[in-house]
């Protein structure tokens, strides 16, 4: 009943920001995010609030998770690149839309709860690794789609590099000590639009630590 109720109010909170894609909230309906927050959180599972996970990570509120997966705009057939498992929810939502995903996350204990999780859906198209993610992945070729949740300092070279023409990607970047703005890049061929978007409350990601925790 928590699931239903909350996906319902989720729901309304979207429509009135204008966010109606159907394939979109189908996919977050059928991921059910209760099971993907920590159980004293349950309850809120479907609210705006940032929820606190294992190893100092956080899950974004319901509504920002969605609102940035709006913006990535995400088709079947894509492949699309995560920097920032978490908990597992926004991949398992991108698994049930895309063709492929891959996902990396630094902290080995997000990465098995994550992968708990997503088997436990049922979902078979997602790989997550651990690894810090801030050279995206090199030798992986190039990705549709882009979605990052951990901060960066500028737009990271990689997002041009991995993303094929048309792609887009989706970041947070740091606009000063305490302001983080999410970015989307579009890429037409050689040329790129950046259009900033709102801010966000995303951590920084720490360069060259893909930790052991």
């Amino acid at each position: 009943m928590i699931e239903k109720e909350g996906f319902a109010a989720l729901v309304l909170r979207l429509r009135a920001e204008g966010i109606s894609d159907l394939d979109l909230l189908t996919a977050v309906e059928q991921t059910q995010r209760s099971k993907f927050v920590p159980p004293q959180f349950v309850d809120v599972a479907y609210s705006s609030r940032t929820i606190p996970i294992e190893c100092g990570a956080f899950m974004e509120g319901a509504d920002l998770a969605v609102r940035v997966l709006h913006r990535l705009n995400v088709k079947p057939g894509h492949r699309v690149l995560e920097v920032g498992a978490g908990s597992g929810f926004v991949t398992a939502v991108l698994g049930r839309i895309a063709e492929r995903v891959l996902s990396l996350e630094r902290f080995r204990t997000l990465v098995e709860g994550a992968q708990k999780r997503i088997e436990a859906a049922g979902l078979r198209n997602i790989v997550v690794r651990q690894a810090d993610g801030a050279n995206g992945v090199p030798g992986e070729g190039t990705f549709d789609r882009i979605i990052s949740t951990a901060a960066f300092p500028t737009m990271p070279r990689f997002l041009a590099e991995q993303m094929v023409s048309g792609g887009v990607a989706v970041a947070p970047i740091l606009t000063g000590e305490d302001r983080c703005v999410m970015v989307r890049l579009t890429k037409t061929g050689s040329r790129f639009d950046r259009e900033d978007m709102f801010e966000v409350p995303y951590l920084p990601l720490e360069p060259k630590i893909a930790r052991s925790l």
